[in-house]
């Protein structure tokens, strides 16, 4: 057997992920939290759990959003890069964090850093967005969502 579409099998499953993921974006939105920041950490979890269809999606938003295409390149070396402010760098330690969820004592870390750099609301708003492009990594992944490119 081959494996189901999980999307096209249940799509009023799906269509509640999505309808949560608006969700999280717009309540990320209202807390002020940056759409490139936001795509940034939805890149590095992608990155993380391997998911190419999230990153192409992912990596075009940020684009899109004004996020600089060096910056995107290089992601997965974020600590050593230096083109990331503190907040950011927060925001990608929590983003390793959640996604690779096992080490307590790194997400605590992981916490305090984020606290610094933003409200309570916005930590929150940050986890939702970890959560939510964690489970749509898995949706992906499991689905075997390819990336399509269309010829130029």
């Amino acid at each position: 057997m081959d494996r189901p579409l999980l999307d096209k099998q249940h799509p009023e499953i799906f269509k509640a992920y999505v309808a949560a993921a608006r969700a999280v974006r717009t309540a990320a939105k209202e807390a002020g939290l940056d759409r490139k920041l936001i795509e940034l950490i939805n890149l590095r979890a992608s990155q993380i759990n391997g998911c190419a269809y999230c990153l192409d999606v992912h990596a075009r938003a940020a684009l899109d959003n004004g996020e600089d295409p060096r910056r995107i390149t290089v992601l997965p070396a974020w600590r050593e890069a230096g083109v990331f402010t503190p907040g950011e760098r927060a925001a990608l330690a929590l983003a390793e964090a959640v996604t690779s969820i096992q080490d307590e004592s790194r997400r605590d870390a992981a916490f305090a850093a984020a606290a610094e750099h933003y409200t309570e609301a916005q930590v929150s708003v940050l986890n939702w967005t970890l959560i939510t492009i964690n489970a749509f990594n898995r949706v992906s992944i499991l689905s075997e969502h390819r990336v399509t490119i269309s010829a130029q």
